[in-house]
């Protein structure tokens, strides 16, 4: 697990598990850029990374904006060079059913959970390709099974996972590897920004305790140790795959 001299760019690096990440891998040695719409936030990231040994690149941006994107991709390139790990870890969550979505739901999350990675994904290839680099896409347990009332959000990691099942075959035999990660319910302020006010998430929280396997729901921390092994040449004959972090949530069902 050692990222001396290798060049990761993290979406959604300013909380939870892009955070939690982000410090991994400055403990491992990586050279950081930072993406994040929080500047304060990000900042306080940033902090954290210098304290474990990484003075990372803040490239700040909203990256379901397409020209966010793109200068985001430009001024991570401009500071290092090149790039040896993406990580998309941006995402947002939102409640709806089919009988109460809108297609304006449907788009914002969309925008950002699928068709922002699909855009720097292709941004970033032709350098990965020089680095034999990788890529950790940051998917859930919400695209592996089906579950009510996230409509959107739910086929927005579904094709997440196709999308790295896709691109792991198109770029294999070139030497890039790409791979996701699928937690389960994990202990961020994902859910109180969808919607939840703090009674709702507490609730939600203990019935997690009957929903995961493991009894409980999972930190960012744990997410972020699968993410960095999967970038790692310890990982180096794993492709295509979506690694379950979830407890085992994906093997439950009702009983």
């Amino acid at each position: 697990m050692n990222f001396a001299g290798k060049i990761v760019l993290i979406t959604g690096a300013s909380s939870g598990i892009g955070a939690a990440t982000a410090v991994k891998f400055a403990e491992y040695g990586a050279c950081l850029a930072l993406n994040g719409r929080n500047v304060e936030n990000l900042n306080k990231v940033a902090e954290q990374c210098k304290a474990a040994g990484a003075a990372p690149a803040l490239v700040v941006g909203d990256i379901s904006k397409e020209a966010d994107t793109e200068r985001v991709w430009c001024e991570t390139l401009q500071q290092y060079g090149k790039l040896d790990v993406l990580v998309n870890n941006a995402g947002i969550m939102e409640s709806g059913s089919i009988e109460n979505t809108c297609l304006e739901q449907y788009d914002r999350v969309m925008n950002t959970n699928l068709r922002a990675i699909y855009h720097l994904t292709m941004l970033a290839t032709p350098e990965l390709l020089k680095t034999k680099g990788n890529i950790v896409n940051v998917s859930s347990v919400n695209g592996i099974r089906s579950f009510p009332g996230l409509l959107a959000y739910n086929i927005s990691k579904m094709g997440l996972d196709q999308l790295t099942r896709c691109v792991a075959l198109e770029l294999g035999p070139k030497g890039v590897r790409i791979n996701s990660v699928n937690p389960g319910v994990i202990v961020t302020d994902l859910h109180k920004r969808s919607g939840m006010d703090e009674a709702e998430y507490q609730k939600f929280l203990e019935r997690s305790k009957t929903t995961h396997a493991l009894g409980r729901p999972g930190t960012s921390e744990e997410v972020a140790n699968a993410i960095t092994f999967l970038a790692s040449d310890l990982a180096s004959f794993t492709t295509g795959l979506s690694l379950s972090v979830d407890g085992g949530r994906h093997a439950m069902c009702p009983r």
